[in-house]
């Protein structure tokens, strides 16, 4: 039946992203870089943003979730109708991959995210000594996952850069995945 639900809204070209990952990872100012907005100055998201960004052909409906600690257990009440799950990993806390594992784990043990893309973007590629796909594939033990089609994108949202690659191949994923026509 959920498919059904994907299927249907992606006849009218629309996809909904869940943009979660630890407190301080960058989620919000990727989102911001993605709609070529300000981000020099961004502060920690306290609930949720929306924003929505026409992206080869398809309306993206992205939601930047906080990922304060406090804020973790409300997660659960943004992955009705996700198509596609982007986790955001910062590159230079190495010292919380434990807890970005976990995190990212109990996620993917969610029933309304089965079947959802996985992105991991690997943020903050620009600032030296910080972990490469590598240490993240390990660290996030994604070789384990066997019920998301999943990928790695190192990216940085100073520079913008692959950001919008990673955005190619959510929508890429979803379309193979979800497309009827």
């Amino acid at each position: 039946m959920l498919s059904i639900l994907r299927k249907a809204r992606l006849k009218d070209k629309e996809m909904r992203i869940l943009m979660l990952g630890l407190d301080n990872a960058g989620k919000t100012t990727i989102v911001k870089r993605i709609m070529n907005e300000d981000v020099t100055t961004v502060s920690p998201t306290l609930g949720f943003i929306i924003k929505s960004i026409d992206f080869q052909g398809y309306k993206l409906n992205i939601w930047d979730v906080g990922g304060q600690k406090t804020l973790r257990s409300y997660w659960r009440n943004y992955f009705e109708k996700t198509d596609a799950l982007i986790w955001v990993v910062d590159a230079t806390d190495r010292l919380r991959i434990d807890d970005c594992r976990e995190e990212l784990a109990g996620l993917l043990q969610e029933e309304r995210l089965m079947g959802a893309s996985l992105l991991v973007f690997l943020n903050k590629i620009d600032v030296e000594g910080g972990m490469d796909k590598d240490d993240i594939r390990e660290g996030l033990h994604l070789d384990a996952i066997k019920t998301h089609k999943w990928t790695i994108f190192p990216c940085s949202a100073m520079t913008g850069s692959n950001l919008n690659e990673g955005l190619e191949w959510v929508v890429q994923d979803a379309k193979d995945r979800l497309f009827l026509y």
